[in-house]
């Protein structure tokens, strides 16, 4: 007496689940240049790694007698695995099942892998590749009758944005839920000319008066720019590397501290070309990147969003082998002023640093908020309060380099400047409330218009607000802390480091 006949017929089920959608659809994915589901989580996490749950869940077809002929599994793969040995929840449509269409999935088995992230307290991974929720409007003749909208489950999708990290790769066409669940994520990637994004596909967009195509209703390029994903990539093997990349420096869960590693670049190092880094012509551009590269632990950089909002740049880095989140501003694009994107750019970082409790090292060249009609038109302002908002609101600790311009509203949103402000300069620091090249003119208006000879009145102006705007006026007054040699500024941030997570480790 035992039940090996079961386990035998466990085994069969379990052979037809790997099938798939069967062998010409498989084929079909792949001659697309698409890896299948199975073969993206092979990819993705460690190997050897992955449980899969439900493996056996689907559609059974039985003959007359009741002995099973065959399994149409379900469309959602899922299971517990593990990245750099740390356990995630891994999951990927299976396009080849119903083109990944929710009503295929089982929808007790897409809320059981939601909910099994925000439980166990492990990151989220959805590898997306379905046309939507409901799949064929043919449907609605099986079922005899239409249904008011409604996503089991999306509770828990909610949940895990609140409490885990939460990875989204666009691995195809995904429309309707599928796009949602890419957007409700914190790091999302699109695979160039593979992955395309919209509300609702080109035939149904057809049917309002605008032919398109997949490309150029959702491609990757148009949604990596308006900063609806957060990632452009060349190949599905980049977008695992980049997903597993991203999670290297978080946490599991909210609560949890994330890991430091080894760092063998030493904190004492210092750049001797930083003296030089920034121009003495205001006018002149150079590369934030490059002064990043410098002054965090070597290679540790890892860009996000780098297409939208473009006037900052977020990172995550290390110093020390401490993660840290980068906010910097990139002097080539507007001159690093902040329109409504970049802003819209800043606050979600800043909210997703302070959620994961990462501490913040600001690198500011910031004339201002971007003005002019587009700028206003866009909502400019309304949009930098918020992202001014939630610098203030943020908790972990923030560390602020003025490496040139801080001006105005924007300028002053580097910091909380109504707590203890962790804050140098650089001698290349220039601030106040609005640019003097702006403003001379206008604050001496009457005096100019009597002057003898106009140009040289003003020139006389300028070289005494020069002098007064010198850096070194505002440290005489501790209006601003330090002044600093730009070589020293990664032992300044590496100590930096050292304190903010001594203060974290403590909550």
């Amino acid at each position: 007496m035992s039940w090996e006949a079961e386990i035998e017929e466990l085994r069969a089920r379990e052979a037809m689940a790997e099938q798939m959608g069967g062998a010409e659809k498989v084929a079909r994915q792949h001659s697309r240049g698409k890896l299948d589901a199975r073969a993206r989580i092979a990819g993705l996490v460690d190997a050897g790694s992955f449980r899969e749950i439900g493996k056996i869940a689907g559609k059974g077809f039985y003959d007359a007698e009741g002995g099973l002929e065959n399994l149409a599994p379900s469309n959602l793969i899922f299971g517990r695995a593990n990245i750099e040995g740390r356990p995630v929840v891994a999951s990927a449509d299976d396009f080849t099942v119903r083109g990944g269409a929710a009503d295929a999935a089982i929808h007790r088995k897409f809320v059981m892998c939601e909910q099994m992230a925000h439980t166990m307290k492990i990151p989220m991974i959805r590898m997306i590749d379905g046309t939507g929720g409901g799949g064929s409007v043919k449907t609605l003749e099986d079922i005899g009758a239409t249904y008011v909208p409604a996503v089991p489950g999306w509770s828990h999708v909610v949940k895990n944005l609140e409490t885990v990290p939460v990875v989204a790769l666009a691995l195809g066409p995904t429309a309707g839920l599928g796009a949602a669940r890419v957007v409700a994520s914190h790091y999302s990637i699109m695979v160039k000319g593979l992955s395309q994004l919209f509300a609702a596909g080109p035939a149904v967009v057809e049917a309002i008066g605008e032919p398109s195509d997949k490309e150029s209703l959702g491609g990757s390029g148009i949604h990596t720019r308006n900063g609806v994903v957060d990632e452009e990539v060349a190949s599905e093997h980049e977008a695992f590397a980049r997903a597993r990349r991203f999670l290297s420096y978080l946490p599991g869960h909210t609560g949890e501290k994330a890991a430091r590693t080894g760092c063998a670049d030493p904190t004492d190092r210092r750049e001797d070309w930083l003296i030089g880094a920034v121009p003495r012509d205001a006018k002149q551009v150079y590369s934030m990147r490059r002064v990043a590269e410098a002054v965090f632990d070597s290679g540790s950089v890892f860009e996000m969003g780098r297409l939208w909002g473009r006037a900052a740049i977020t990172a995550f880095a290390r110093l020390d082998g401490w993660p840290v989140a980068v906010l910097a501003s990139d002097p080539s694009f507007l001159g690093g002023s902040w329109e409504a994107r970049t802003s819209e750019k800043v606050e979600r970082f800043v909210k997703l640093a302070d959620q994961f409790r990462l501490p913040i090292v600001h690198l500011v060249d910031n004339p201002g908020f971007m003005i002019g009609h587009a700028a206003e038109s866009s909502g400019t302002i309304r949009y930098g309060v918020q992202a001014m908002n939630a610098i203030y609101k943020a908790t972990v600790p923030l560390a602020s380099v003025i490496v040139r311009r801080a001006y105005g509203i924007a300028g002053s949103a580097m910091s909380n400047a109504e707590e203890f402000q962790y804050r140098f300069a650089w001698p290349s620091g220039d601030w106040g409330s609005l640019p003097i090249e702006g403003g001379i003119e206008v604050a001496y208006k009457s005096e100019l218009e009597t002057a003898e000879d106009y140009d040289a009145h003003l020139s006389a102006i300028r070289d005494r607000l020069n002098r007064v705007r010198s850096p070194f006026r505002s440290a005489e007054r501790f209006s601003v802390e330090d002044i600093v040699d730009p070589r020293d500024t990664r032992p300044l941030l590496c100590e930096f480091a050292d304190l903010a997570w001594r203060m974290l480790e403590t909550e």
